[in-house]
């Protein structure tokens, strides 16, 4: 039986599964330091350590169970891994640069289930969750790269919009933010972490009563619930109206902006009476909400969709922003490197599964 990884647990879970061994808090702040700040490949590289406690850790946990099967990297220096799981699965994990810092994209499933039909994440359906720790690794393994650059480069962003629906693994997701929030680790600022959700409207409510005092951006990408079940099948279960209500209690309980991400789809959800809909839909919570407007990445397998152009994008943002909406445009990443979330995965599947074919036959 495969051990489990030690990036799993919190702190605190740290701290008192050491204690059940027999071990001082201290330990804890020691292993918890090498792991986050030293940031070290190998228990045996916890040179400090006591030689019954470095044989505790060693008899029960590992450090990492991710693999690297494929990394490309873009011109814009947008690098793209492809992680193998100890099961065989693959996942995504991104890495942007940008002007503000360096930003990690991370998975939370393998596979997604929501559906959307512009996505490339959902070409294959959910097969399970991800753990804490198999999440707390993809920021460790972007930071490790930049660690062998030996520039001194630290991740400072993390965006919860790779593979799968975060609040869907809820409680592995909001575990995975307080272990890279911790002050005595990695210390990532709440307010450079964001979660992205479809909108599963019961998990916002409980979102805002966890008191994690990070971002939240929700996938709207329509502003009616004809357009939008048609293109999110989610919308089926959980309505605009219901998703508005528990967007608004998510302001009300944390006084925190949201973001709208709004994909623009050429001819679907891109003309002036839907930029005019939005507004409206949105008006009454303006001041605590921002549109960002998001170009279409194209998918081979939902070629039913094309890329808004440029002069409609900016008629779009020019509706929101004489209706008095915040609005932006998502800067562009790794364009020449299957940019679109799922891509890489679905493409390396699609490989192996074609090389098989030829070998079988």
């Amino acid at each position: 039986m495969n051990k489990p990884s030690i990036y799993g647990l919190t702190f605190d879970q740290l701290v008192l599964w050491l204690q059940e061994k027999g071990f001082k808090k201290s330990r804890a702040l020691l292993v918890w330091d090498y792991l986050y700040r030293k940031r070290v490949h190998a228990f045996a590289d916890m040179t400090d350590l006591k030689a019954d406690c470095l044989a505790c850790l060693e008899e029960n946990w590992v450090i990492g169970t991710l693999t690297q099967h494929t990394r490309q990297e873009s011109a814009d220096g947008t690098n793209k891994f492809l992680f193998k799981l100890q099961d065989g699965n693959l996942i995504e994990t991104v890495l942007m640069r940008h002007k503000f810092g360096l930003s990690v994209c991370v998975t939370t499933q393998v596979g997604c289930n929501i559906g959307c039909s512009f996505c490339a994440s959902g070409l294959l359906a959910k097969s399970r969750d991800l753990s804490a720790a198999e999440i707390v690794e993809q920021i460790m393994r972007a930071q490790f790269m930049l660690d062998e650059a030996g520039a001194g480069d630290r991740v400072s962003h993390i965006v919860v919009m790779g593979i799968g629906e975060p609040f869907d693994n809820f409680v592995n997701m909001t575990n995975f933010i307080r272990i890279v929030k911790d002050q005595k680790g990695l210390d990532l600022a709440a307010r450079h972490i964001t979660v992205s959700t479809s909108g599963l409207a019961k998990k916002i409510k409980e979102f805002a009563d966890s008191d994690l005092k990070v971002n939240l951006a929700i996938s709207l990408h329509a502003p009616n619930n004809a357009l939008r079940s048609r293109i999110m099948k989610i919308n089926n279960a959980i309505p605009i109206e219901t998703l508005m209500e528990a967007i608004e209690y998510y302001l009300m309980r944390t006084k925190r902006r949201v973001t709208i991400e709004y994909i623009l789809l050429k001819d679907v959800n891109d003309q002036r009476e839907h930029a005019l809909e939005l507004a409206e839909l949105i008006g009454h919570i303006s001041q605590l909400a921002n549109v960002n407007l998001i170009p279409y990445n194209p998918v081979d397998e939902h070629s039913q969709y094309q890329r808004t152009d440029r002069e409609v994008v900016r008629a779009f943002y020019d509706t929101l922003k004489k209706q008095g909406i915040s609005v932006s445009v998502r800067l562009e990443h790794g364009t020449d490197i299957d940019a679109a979330c799922g891509q890489l995965r679905s493409k390396q599947i699609k490989k192996s599964a074609a090389e098989e074919n030829v070998v079988a036959g």
